[in-house]
């Protein structure tokens, strides 16, 4: 007999913020808006159409905030808009904005102007794998990327299965997507082999995977995460 599924469904954190909204706020929103800083222009666009935007594209202002225009932003033009009393909307690639993300230095700007900033409700890879780890959930870490170089590389892994050892804390971090199969690697290099070790890939995705295995049983079982979006988490506590 096949095994079934756990759903974990978020609930509303406040009161007064019932279900019914997360269906269509995110529609009634950026219909309300015609201004937009972005990190990926075509993303952007092609998730805006698929969310129900009713607006013309050609009428959306966009301000593309991607790596390759970061150095040149000019943060008053960026936020003229706003300052104007017009609503903007901020992206990321993918995600949450502001979580291991360069939009966080788009809302620190807005911070110092007195604008307000309204976070909605939306997935991100480091909770999503936090729940589906069965790791602590009441004292986690991210870490964000780990060194390139081996020496420190490995040096950081140790540190943190000491540090998950010794808090009883969850340890998460991520690494590029094509780097994905040597820092697998050195995390069964350098980790007790009774230490626990979550990989979670293409989450939200039609090939989405999440498991939780011993470093021990990961050497026997690694599975082919070359350019695949993943997130790892490490406890040993």
């Amino acid at each position: 007999m096949a095994k079934g599924t756990l759903f974990l469904i978020p609930v509303p954190l406040a009161d007064g913020a019932g279900a019914a909204s997360f269906t269509s706020m995110y529609e009634r929103i950026i219909n309300s808006v015609d201004e937009y800083i972005v990190e990926n222009e075509k993303t952007a666009r092609k998730f805006l159409k698929e969310a129900g935007l009713k607006i013309p594209q050609q009428e959306l202002t966009i301000h593309d905030y991607g790596k390759h225009h970061r150095q040149e932003v000019n943060y008053g033009k960026m936020l003229a808009g706003l300052l104007q009393g017009k609503n903007v909307g901020l992206m990321s690639e993918a995600g949450c904005p502001g979580v291991a993300d360069p939009g966080a230095e788009v809302v620190a700007q807005a911070h110092q102007r007195g604008i307000k900033v309204t976070p909605l409700v939306g997935p991100s890879s480091i909770l999503l794998a936090l729940m589906a780890s069965g790791f602590n959930g009441q004292r986690f870490s991210f870490q964000g990327y780990l060194p390139i170089d081996k020496s420190g590389r490995g040096k950081a892994i140790r540190d943190l299965e000491q540090r998950s050892a010794r808090e009883g804390s969850t340890q998460i971090f991520i690494e590029t997507p094509f780097r994905n199969r040597q820092l697998v690697t050195d995390v069964l290099k350098h980790c007790r082999n009774n230490t626990f070790l979550c990989i979670a890939c293409n989450l939200t995705g039609a090939d989405e995977m999440v498991q939780t295995k011993t470093v021990e049983e990961w050497k026997n079982n690694l599975p082919d995460l070359h350019k695949k979006p993943s997130i790892f988490l490490l406890f040993a506590g």
